[in-house]
């Protein structure tokens, strides 16, 4: 397994473990009161930080347990990568269509912000899945 797909594989793993964390805190905090009440600015931004530091510690610990041969991309991996990028493109601006639509309405800020969230993490998500499904099977 290549270096990249490695890094792709803990984008992935990160991505969609510190969003669900999210919304289990966020759901968590509920209650007996309405969703959008809900303080979600907080861990929110401590989800977004925490996979970033996650992203880049997952990366260096899966490396430093199994070396790759090679950390510099080859012609393959920019190929998977450009791939994978033009497909999450696609998802990104389709899916931002949402949260624009919410703001036009003057929905809450919970909501809009949430939507904002999501779309980033679909777009995390695709993009590496695409990646990886490359990498495995080809274009």
């Amino acid at each position: 397994m290549s270096y990249e797909e490695k890094g792709t594989w803990v984008y992935l793993v990160v991505s969609l473990l510190t969003y669900v964390g999210y919304v289990v805190v966020v759901l968590g905090r509920v209650g007996d009161g309405a969703l959008v009440d809900v303080p979600h600015a907080g861990p929110m931004l401590w989800a977004i930080g925490t996979s970033v530091v996650l992203a880049v510690v997952g990366r260096v610990a899966l490396e430093a347990v199994r070396p790759s041969d090679r950390h510099r991309p080859d012609e393959r991996d920019r190929e998977v990568n450009r791939f994978g990028e033009h497909v999450a493109a696609v998802v990104l601006g389709a899916g931002m269509v949402v949260p624009l639509a919410l703001a036009l309405g003057e929905a809450r800020h919970f909501w809009i912000a949430n939507a904002i969230y999501a779309v980033f993490t679909l777009w995390a998500v695709v993009g590496a899945s695409v990646k990886l499904v490359a990498y495995r099977r080809g274009f």
